[in-house]
């Protein structure tokens, strides 16, 4: 079940299931070993693919994705319970695996294609004065009236 809401004039698109309701977003970075430039024309192409075929397989919705020569940008929505670290792992673990089947010279040049580190931080609209607000009002909602604490 998806909604969309504004707060504090952002859209946001809300996602919810049994038990709870989540607007998660991942803004990850990573880079190809040494920091080579190696992900340009065909490669990029190929990246590019890969990456959204990835997230459309764990249901992650790529909001942004922006390929540069020597390093990667992936903002993307998930479910709470594939953690940040799960989400750099499977599409690192993929592309690499896939791009270096298809490009010998990723092979050659390289030990792996992609560093072991990355770069991850959540992305979010929501201040800790809305989230404050949102808890302190719980009792004020229709379905909470005159229900004990």
């Amino acid at each position: 079940m998806d909604r969309a809401g504004i707060v504090a004039g952002v859209v946001r698109q809300v996602t919810g299931g049994a038990g709870g309701v989540y607007d998660l977003g991942f803004h990850v970075v990573w880079c190809p070993k040494y920091r080579r430039a190696v992900l340009v024309g065909q490669v990029r192409d190929r990246l590019d693919t890969l990456i959204r075929q990835k997230c459309a397989e764990h249901d992650w919705p790529v909001v942004a994705l922006d390929i540069e020569p020597d390093h990667v940008h992936l903002f993307v929505k998930a479910h709470p319970k594939h953690s940040p670290s799960y989400i750099a792992n499977q599409v690192k673990g993929f592309t690499s695996h896939e791009l270096r089947g298809e490009f010998a010279h990723l092979r050659s040049r390289l030990p792996t294609l992609w560093s072991r580190s990355y770069f991850v931080a959540t992305v979010g609209a929501v201040s800790a004065q809305t989230v404050r607000r949102y808890v302190d009002t719980q009792d004020e909602r229709p379905w909470r009236r005159g229900m004990p604490r």
